[in-house]
């Protein structure tokens, strides 16, 4: 056996090599017509190299006129009416354009605001989120719109039930309105989420935000289910919210009752810097915050009868409570500093 490989020639050694004709490299012009340019390596480097950056003077000479062109469209569809409200009173317009950007630095640079599980949103629909409420004021629930409307891919309004002291107060209670927010009562309740609308509620109330921050991420009572009763009786899902980084905002210390009655409130906090560094103790403190919604639980097993059982409400109640407070329990493990994360 040979163990020689087989050299195979390029070429024949007893062909003689003839060049091949008439061999084009480039498509021939038209007759008629002017052969087509040819890019040249210079014109594709100059092509590549990225434009001169802008002045500082022309990045906010930008900026002004983009900002006077959008406040002048908003002005001219307010005037003009150009704009929808709800029987509610939702004013998409307004929220947009107004209420929504003025949240997003608070959002995005204060708080720092980290969002998951929110493909557990049906993207059309009506569901109720259930979240755990903080932070002696209730910023979370502000908080709470901004990540649903910012996160979700179809930019859904959540509708909050809130308390009626948030209507009361002046020019809060017309933009609560604005928002969308209704009160929290079962026939608002049941005419959102058989409408397709996505709805929020606290059922803490003002035990939760108004807790003690020796209490912090202790759920307090669910009050007596009524949420899960208007869950149950329009068959729509309800998905549990965890809001980790409320409660350090304003760290409620004490409470002034008799003030507290004076003024009409629920309670008068006393805070490490409220009240007295004044205006400057409204400032929220810097925490980092975390909002994960749950696994969504059906009710379409119960029948709308069953709202009117307590044992059953009790008891998806009791589900939905200790489902947000274990993800309280894991988000806390997972922040090791209330501010910096």
């Amino acid at each position: 056996m040979n163990d020689v490989a087989k050299v195979i020639p390029l070429h024949d050694p007893n062909t003689e090599f003839k060049p091949r004709a008439n061999v084009r490299r480039w498509p021939e012009s038209a007759p008629g017509t002017a052969p087509s340019r040819v890019t040249s390596l210079t014109d594709r480097l100059a092509a590549a190299v990225p434009q001169s950056p802008q002045s500082l003077g022309e990045l906010v000479r930008g900026g002004i006129g983009k900002q006077i062109s959008r406040t002048a469209e908003f002005a001219r569809r307010r005037i003009t009416g150009d704009y929808q409200v709800d029987e509610f009173g939702l004013d998409e317009h307004l929220l947009e354009s107004l209420i929504l950007p003025a949240l997003r630095p608070l959002s995005d640079l204060w708080f720092r605001v980290e969002v998951s599980g929110v493909e557990n949103i049906p993207e059309v629909g009506g569901a109720l989120i259930v979240a755990n409420h903080a932070g002696t004021v209730p910023i979370d629930g502000l908080m709470l719109q901004l990540a649903v409307h910012d996160q979700h891919p179809k930019q859904r309004a959540l509708r909050l039930l809130a308390a009626d002291l948030i209507f009361e107060l002046p020019l809060l209670g017309v933009l609560a309105r604005k928002a969308g927010h209704t009160l929290a009562c079962r026939e608002d309740a049941e005419r959102l989420l058989r409408s397709g609308e996505l709805t929020g509620v606290f059922p803490e109330g003002f035990k939760g935000v108004g807790k003690h921050y020796s209490d912090r991420y202790k759920l307090q009572r669910f009050g007596r289910g009524g949420f899960v009763a208007a869950a149950v009786r329009t068959g729509v899902p309800i998905i549990p919210c965890s809001i980790v980084g409320s409660e350090e905002i304003y760290p409620k210390l004490a409470d002034l009752k008799p003030l507290a009655r004076l003024l009409g409130l629920p309670y008068f906090p006393v805070t490490p810097t409220f009240p007295h560094l004044g205006p400057l103790g409204a400032v929220p403190l810097p925490s980092k915050w975390y909002i994960e919604f749950g696994t969504p639980i059906p009710t379409t097993a119960y029948e709308p009868e069953a709202a009117d059982d307590p044992m059953t409400m009790f008891e998806v109640t009791d589900q939905v409570r200790e489902t947000i407070q274990q993800t309280l329990y894991k988000l806390l493990t997972k922040r090791r500093n209330p501010f910096t994360g």
